[in-house]
């Protein structure tokens, strides 16, 4: 069970996981930081309490430790009950939601091959660099059953604060692994019985419902960047080109809303 303990001075040093999240240099969360993974708000919080990831602290106001509730008997770690301006003192900026909570990022991380491992529907990201576009990706994908989230190059962290927030802390519970060769590494799902689909709007790609008509046994759809899109590079190692069908004038759509249209079209019947 979590230990609240009531903090007042925002100079504590028991309150150093929490601080300066706004200055860009110091973020604990930064790749090649401290390696730490922080949610915000009650609804990740809970999320992040119910993962594999190792919590270190909890820093909020009291309204918000109670309504987490019996999740904080999950924890064996101090959780710091404070006002909201000594946080916002704390952490940078005042936080609307309330609550934050700092975990350790597991070691040895997830690979390749355990993201592959039983599943039937992957996503493949390809230089998704921004955060929100990532984070949203991910909420869609535990939204619509999507079983894994692989990273090939261009990606941006998962586990950054903005990313966390805005999946709703779904890129805690969905499996994600990083390539360590892009996009050779593709072969890897072909031989583990995946047909490879390239998201684009091409002239030669074929309609998704295509794709969903033929009903492949497993599929993992590949999704670039907003904007460019994915490389040539990613698309010649796909095995089929498939697009969005849409009115003319219009040749694009959000990366996030065009992976939800994938997600939702391919995945297996939910119950």
């Amino acid at each position: 069970m979590a230990e609240l303990i009531t903090i007042d001075d925002s100079g504590d040093p028991r309150l150093d996981d929490f601080r300066d999240l706004s200055t860009a240099d110091r973020r604990p969360d930064r790749p090649g930081g401290r390696g730490f993974v922080i949610a915000e708000g009650t609804v990740v919080v809970e999320r992040l309490l119910r993962s594999r990831y190792p919590v270190r602290a909890l820093l909020g106001v009291e309204r918000r430790f109670h309504e987490l509730g019996d999740d904080l008997d999950r924890v064996d770690v101090p959780g710091y009950v404070t006002s909201a301006s000594t946080m916002a003192d704390v952490v940078g900026f005042h936080l609307n939601r309330g609550i934050l909570a700092v975990a350790d990022r597991p070691v040895p991380p997830s690979t390749v091959e355990d993201v592959i491992d039983g599943a039937r529907v992957l996503a493949v990201l390809e230089g998704v660099g921004d955060h929100e576009n990532l984070g949203s990706l991910f909420r869609n994908a535990a939204a619509l059953g999507v079983d894994g989230v692989l990273l090939g190059a261009g990606c941006s962290d998962p586990l950054y604060r903005r990313s966390v927030r805005v999946s709703m802390g779904h890129v805690l519970r969905v499996p994600f692994a990083t390539f360590g060769s892009w996009p050779g590494d593709l072969e890897l799902l072909r031989e583990r019985g995946f047909r490879i689909a390239a998201l684009t709007p091409r002239a030669d790609s074929v309609s998704l419902r295509q794709l969903r008509d033929q009903t492949p046994e497993k599929v993992a759809l590949m999704l670039g960047a907003e904007g460019p899109g994915l490389t040539g590079e990613a698309i010649a190692a796909a095995d089929i080109a498939v697009r969005i069908p849409m009115p003319e004038g219009v040749d694009s759509l959000n990366v996030a809303t065009a992976g939800a249209i994938a997600f939702y079209e391919t995945r297996p019947p939910l119950s």
